[in-house]
């Protein structure tokens, strides 16, 4: 099945490039910047690992099969939401960026631990961790707005441009 803006559910709330396109905008550039020498297999791990944790199945869907396209390994793919458990599947990048994401992600009152942060600051540089915190954090304010919205799995806003 196609999904289009048109034929989204009567359930949905909002379509943002729609109703505020220049905030929407706005949002892409930052997208945009925040990916910019980024490594696109830690980007990809940090949307679906966000997006799983946020329960947003749009963007769930758009990074996993973004992920696909790029030829990342599906059986990988399917244990990320397991990473800690399965950590011999991934690298100390990649396992730096799976526990930075959750808790950035879930950030309760305490913030993020020291000992996440220094794990991060030993695998990454400055300019690397700020890429990585920026790509956490955009990826959660689209998963807010999927949710908030009810966009529905399937449909891919970056194809209707």
């Amino acid at each position: 099945m196609t999904v289009t803006p048109d034929s989204l559910p009567e359930t949905r709330r909002m379509w943002l490039p729609r109703t505020n396109p220049n905030v929407y905008k706005a949002l892409v550039a930052l997208q945009r910047a925040s990916s910019e020498g980024m490594d696109p297999e830690l980007n990809e791990l940090i949307k679906i690992r966000a997006s799983q944790l946020n329960g947003c199945a749009y963007c769930l869907h758009m990074h996993l099969s973004d992920a696909l396209a790029a030829d990342m390994d599906p059986l990988r793919l399917g244990m990320v939401a397991v990473w800690a458990e399965a950590e011999h599947l991934f690298s100390d990048r990649e396992r730096v960026v799976l526990e930075l994401t959750e808790h950035v992600t879930r950030l309760g009152e305490n913030g993020v631990p020291e000992d996440v942060f220094d794990r991060a600051t030993g695998v990454f540089d400055e300019v690397e961790l700020g890429q990585v915190l920026a790509s956490i954090v955009m990826i959660n304010a689209w998963n807010r707005i999927a949710v908030t919205g009810r966009y529905p799995a399937g449909l891919d806003e970056r194809k209707m441009r």
